[in-house]
């Protein structure tokens, strides 16, 4: 299933991708993406839905149909840092021995299309395509062998960062990681029995139509269920949680010289059987 949040900011409503790529509306059935809605009962119960029988919303996705975060009422929005073996060599890291974990406040979540707001003052802006992993039963001291059984589904994940806050003024990266705008996620929640193998997919990003990143989440270091694992050791986890696991190289910090957003700029990033998003970045 593909399951999607639709309409305007604040107000979304839960829908369902048909065969057709058009949404069907949900709202009968649950009150939005989120919580309870991604236990692994309650999606079951959805996927024996007739999509055929559920309201159909005007408009086409992502063109005249706004779709919202994929997932509603984020409890935590947890990140994993350096975790492509050649991003870090990029940015001149040494590779982790253990999962880096930060976190990207849950107001920084958005849609997939909305603007991408630059910070007052910044100089460093940057872009990270990423898988997404969103948390369908929850728990703590996960084994890693029982850990894609706790998740829900995947969705594409930008990881905006701003530099000079991550790294140059004091702190933790999360300063940099969590500004508005900074965590659009979407277009869809795809759920786990649709994709095989979330090690194996490919992963792009292109900056006015030029490719920036062209990766494989088969390169990370750490994968899916060793990172939930990992995170469950450190926290809960609870449905609805989202982890970001890591971006491949072509960040703009790691070109020589470093290319930054300064605003006017589109992004589209995309990760196969996961959809694609598109966001014009404006000055804050």
């Amino acid at each position: 299933m593909k399951l999607v949040r639709h309409g305007a900011k604040g107000r979304e409503r839960p829908g369902i991708l048909d065969a057709e790529g058009r949404v069907r509306d949900l709202s009968d059935h649950v009150a939005d993406i989120a919580g309870e809605t991604l236990l692994p009962e309650s999606l079951a119960r959805l996927s024996r839905l007739d999509l055929r029988a559920l309201p159909l919303i005007e408009g086409i996705p992502q063109a005249d149909l706004r779709l919202g975060p994929c997932v509603g009422q984020v409890g935590k929005f947890v990140a994993i840092g350096l975790n492509y073996a050649d991003h870090a060599a990029e940015t001149g890291a040494q590779i982790p021995t253990e999962p880096i974990i930060f976190n990207k406040w849950t107001s920084s979540i958005s849609g997939p299309d909305d603007d991408v707001e630059l910070p007052r003052g910044s100089t460093k802006t940057d872009w990270e395509v990423e898988l997404g992993v969103v948390i369908g039963r929850g728990g703590k001291y996960i084994e890693a062998a029982d850990a894609l059984d706790h998740v829900a589904g995947y969705c594409v994940v930008n990881d905006i960062s701003e530099r000079e806050w991550q790294a140059e003024r004091g702190g933790t990266w999360d300063k940099g990681k969590g500004f508005d705008t900074f965590g659009p996620i979407g277009p869809w929640l795809v759920t786990a029995d649709e994709i095989a193998d979330p090690g194996a997919l490919a992963l792009w990003l292109e900056v006015d139509g030029r490719r920036r990143q062209d990766g494989s989440t088969a390169t990370m270091i750490f994968g899916v269920a060793e990172i939930v694992a990992y995170a469950s050791r450190c926290m809960s986890l609870q449905p609805g949680d989202v982890i970001t696991t890591g971006t491949p190289p072509g960040v703009g910090m790691g070109h020589k010289p470093p290319v930054y957003l300064r605003g006017g700029e589109v992004m589209r990033l995309g990760i196969a059987g996961l959809g694609t998003q598109t966001q014009r970045v404006v000055r804050g």
